[in-house]
């Protein structure tokens, strides 16, 4: 079973810039696609961007595309997430999480995967 474990969350200033980082202990995470999610109050769930196991297929949700970039460290067993020109609107709980078998169709499903960590608080301030 994977742990998966977020960091870099923070108080930032509108246009600034963050990188959350995606850690996992118990299995490598070579072979999983990561996906990272986010959770406004009073919303659902939402896909921001995602990684396929190889590093060759990154998926992203068109309101962060161009600002954000997802990348893996296999050996550092790692998932970060770069985030720049923050927005108001990016305020949000990050979630990472990790599958074995999601399909590139399924990719924005948060249903598609099984391990999630617990959340990083992310307020972009205006």
């Amino acid at each position: 079973q994977v742990q998966l474990v977020e960091s870099g969350g923070g108080l930032v200033q509108v246009g600034g810039s963050l990188r959350l980082s995606c850690a996992a202990s118990g299995r490598t995470l070579r072979d999983h696609t990561i996906g990272w999610f986010r959770q406004a109050p009073g919303k659902e769930r939402e896909f921001v961007a995602a990684i396929r196991w190889n590093s060759r297929t990154t998926v992203y949700a068109d309101s962060v595309k161009g600002r954000f970039t997802i990348s893996r460290d296999n050996a550092k067993n790692t998932v970060d997430l770069q985030m720049n020109s923050l927005k108001p609107d990016d305020t949000a709980v990050y979630y990472c999480a990790g599958d074995t078998g999601v399909i590139l169709s399924n990719i924005r499903n948060h249903a598609a995967y099984d391990y999630w960590g617990q959340g990083t608080q992310v307020t972009v301030s205006s």
